[in-house]
């Protein structure tokens, strides 16, 4: 009959005897040395028929679990009342007592490596890229530019600019050019001249005429208008007003008026 053994990898005696504790869920302060010693020596064995390599570690282990085993089965000495301190005492002369705080101290670390473990295999699912210049994405203070101030520089501040403005008595007159309607006559029948007696009411004007150069000449063609030299009409409703001068070939020069017309 041929048996198959089936063996996990453990990286020590230590994990190995936690094995077995979780997996007869044995409680691990109060370990029954002689089941965990037949098991462990089981495992040790099957090892040894497969030949794999048993390091020094498992035989010492199981020499420690023998050694345990065999003091278990000591009789035990008759039970003597002292005070709490011999009782403590007592207790530490238990031969496993040794034994738990290792298993102790190795689930601990244990459960450590296994958490790191996660972590290595969560950080290796992050893939990362080579730093950038992140300067010009960095929000720009701006210079306060009365940090340091208090509120009697800025008086003293204002008072000096007034008395800057103080100082200062020029007073610039800017007198404007006026053009007078007679000038503005003047322009219209060389215009008329120049076009053969007739013009467009648009053409007299551009955008860049000010208001004051726009009235001078409405009060232009009302003056030719009352001299009866030109004569206004539009072809069509809302058509351009044409401007056309009444006797062709006339010098207005000579019928302009000698005086000044003043509005």
């Amino acid at each position: 009959m041929k048996v198959t053994y089936k063996l996990e990898a453990f990286e020590g005696p230590l994990d190995l005897l936690l094995h077995l504790i979780d997996k007869n869920e044995l409680d691990i302060y109060n370990i029954p040395i002689k089941e965990i010693t037949d098991q462990y020596l089981e495992y040790v064995q099957a090892m040894q028929e497969l030949e794999l390599d048993i390091t020094s570690e498992f035989l010492v282990m199981a020499a420690t679990l023998l050694s345990i085993k065999s003091k278990m089965l000591l009789p035990k000495p008759p039970v003597i009342e002292f005070d709490e301190y011999f009782d403590d005492m007592d207790d530490s002369l238990d031969p496993r007592a040794e034994l738990v705080a290792k298993l102790i101290e190795y689930r601990k670390y244990k459960s450590i490596a296994d958490m790191l473990r996660d972590k290595e295999v969560e950080r290796s699912l992050v893939y990362t890229r080579e730093p950038e210049d992140l300067t010009p994405y960095l929000h720009v203070v701006q210079e306060n530019p009365v940090e340091g101030l208090d509120v009697a520089d800025l008086l003293f501040a204002f008072q000096r600019t007034l008395r800057k403005l103080a100082n200062r008595n020029v007073v610039a007159r800017i007198r404007r050019d006026e053009i007078s309607v007679k000038e503005r006559i003047r322009e219209v029948v060389d215009l008329l001249k120049i076009r053969g007696g007739k013009l467009l009411f648009s053409r007299l004007f551009d955008y860049e005429m000010t208001r004051e150069e726009i009235v001078v000449t409405f009060l232009a063609i009302l003056e030719l208008m009352k001299m009866k030299k030109i004569v206004c009409y539009q072809n069509q409703l809302f058509d351009d007003i044409v401007i056309q001068a009444k006797e062709e070939g006339t010098d207005f020069d000579t019928q302009l008026p000698t005086d000044e017309i003043n509005y």
